[in-house]
């Protein structure tokens, strides 16, 4: 009893965290037809695939808005890792008018965040 009273005062240790210090490593773009577009993106310190999908994310507001459209609607995205090298291919539409579907994005106000992020862009 002694020992689980001992037990009792202590806590829970916390792991510790090592700091997010994502190291972008460049975005390639690719027309494929029209309005859909291709983004391979490469990073290291991802955190897991979240990180390397906003990084594609960014890519394709920033793109959207350079080629003069407001809108991008996500497609798909691959993430793999090897070796603590993150790459995703991701594929979006971009238009002028907000398009159908669940995962679209204002190319605007997502460039506005991705800046605020630190997350680099086209």
């Amino acid at each position: 009893m002694a020992g689980a009273m001992a037990l009792a005062g202590c806590e829970p240790t916390q792991p510790e965290r090592t700091p997010f210090a994502p190291r972008y490593q460049g975005i390639e773009t690719r027309l494929l037809d029209g309005d859909l577009v291709n983004f391979h993106v490469a990073m290291r310190g991802a955190r897991g695939p979240f990180d390397v999908e906003a990084y594609a994310e960014c890519a394709a507001a920033q793109y959207a808005l350079i080629r003069g459209y407001g809108f991008a609607r996500h497609v798909r995205t691959n993430v793999n890792e090897t070796g603590g090298q993150w790459q995703g291919d991701a594929v979006y539409t971009i238009s002028a008018a907000l398009p159908r579907g669940l995962r679209t994005i204002d190319a605007e106000v997502t460039t506005m965040a991705c800046a605020e992020n630190g997350i680099p862009m086209v």
